[in-house]
């Protein structure tokens, strides 16, 4: 049982990394009275990432979920539809399938990445295919900030007829195959949440190179209204376009997106390098043919080796003013979604017994990484001592 701290930490897990430049880009489009969901911000801030990503189209929404609901709708997913789900990941994924009354289907992840595991997709079409079922779509997961094996899903997808959306909300700033996170796949998905590596406190985006994909995502986006003077409405839409005041935060935020990204590849590096070699402590591996944002740092413990169990590690750094979690508990597992479909489960399920993400912000300083390292070692000791 994990319980929460007496007092807030003063060690957060991914808190924030804001200052001047985002202040004065609120104030300027506070200023000039633009601050509807529409507008020269809105603009810039699509235009900007899609050009730093390399794609071709970018709609600009309120949050990732919002994102991923509208990928799918706009690939037409919907009622009596299977959709393939990494279950490694956050609710949210799962949740957008939901909404367009489709049935997901969860896989389970690569021990070599952690990522959807294409072999497990590839066997699961194929018997879909066989049995008549309609799967309209595969949805992979960059998972703490690295990219799944696009190189081998989208050639099954194609293979298969399938559309293949890629869940980049954790990935911003990553690559595979010298390619940019948030480019594969027919579609793609990026959150601005408050804990991610750029945010505009909440927000989110979709990026596809096809323009008529898009062109219905923003139609759906903003409650799918027709192009008249009046209020004409043809179908049911949503208002999930995002705001021009969080769209100007998210420009300054891009502009410093490489910075971000290279603190917190040092973080990954400096917990790899003092925590190498402690008993019954592994990290998450670093998949062949991509370079990781390194969002979260991300370790297994093992309780038999290390002397103390993962969630005996969180109540220590608590203890001390140092925020930490486990992973992602998989899909298959959570209440909400029992009695879905799963193919595999083991490997999702032992990351998730045994897997803890420590501090990682872009801000975080040497003493801060240090007294993680620390917390982490002293745990061990902790129990070790008492087992004598």
């Amino acid at each position: 049982m994990i319980t929460r701290a007496s007092s807030s930490p003063d060690i957060l897990l991914s808190p924030p990394d804001v200052g001047d430049d985002e202040r004065r880009a609120l104030l300027n489009a506070f200023d000039s009275n633009w601050i509807a969901p529409t507008g020269a911000e809105v603009d810039g801030f699509e235009n900007e990432m899609a050009a730093r990503l390399g794609v071709g189209h970018a709609v600009a929404v309120s949050s990732g979920t919002a994102a991923m609901h509208l990928a799918l709708m706009a690939l037409g997913v919907g009622p009596g539809d299977t959709v393939i789900v990494a279950t490694l990941t956050f609710v949210a994924t799962a949740n957008a399938v939901a909404y367009c009354g489709a049935t997901p289907v969860f896989v389970d992840c690569h021990p070599d990445n952690w990522t959807l595991d294409p072999g497990l997709v590839h066997d699961a079409l194929h018997r879909f295919r066989h049995q008549g079922r309609r799967v309209a779509a595969v949805v992979a997961v960059d998972l703490y900030g690295q990219c799944a094996n696009y190189e081998a899903l989208s050639r099954i997808c194609r293979e298969h007829g399938v559309a293949l959306v890629e869940d980049a909300t954790e990935s911003l700033g990553a690559s595979y195959c010298g390619r940019p996170a948030g480019s594969f796949g027919d579609v793609a998905v990026l959150s601005f949440n408050g804990d991610k590596v750029i945010t505009t406190s909440a927000g989110g985006m979709l990026l596809s190179n096809h323009g008529p994909l898009a062109e219905s995502a923003r139609y759906l986006a903003t409650e799918a209204r027709e192009p008249v003077a009046y209020n004409e409405h043809l179908t049911v839409g949503f208002n999930y376009r995002l705001s021009s005041l969080l769209a100007a935060v998210g420009r300054a935020q891009l502009r410093r997106l490489d910075e971000y990204v290279e603190a917190r590849r040092a973080n990954n590096a400096w917990y790899r390098r003092e925590l190498c070699g402690v008993p019954g402590l592994t990290f998450m591996p670093l998949g062949i043919g991509g370079r990781s944002s390194c969002w979260l740092t991300v370790v297994l413990i093992n309780e038999q080796f290390f002397g103390a169990s993962r969630d005996a590690v969180i109540r220590h750094l608590a203890r001390r003013g140092i925020e930490s979690r486990p992973t992602w508990k998989p899909m298959h597992l959570q209440p909400v979604w029992h009695g879905c479909e799963v193919l595999g489960g083991v490997v999702s399920a032992d990351i998730f017994r045994r897997g803890l993400c420590l501090p990682s912000g872009s801000a975080l300083d040497d003493e801060q990484r240090a007294r993680v390292v620390a917390g982490v070692v002293g745990a061990r000791r902790r129990h070790l001592v008492s087992t004598l």
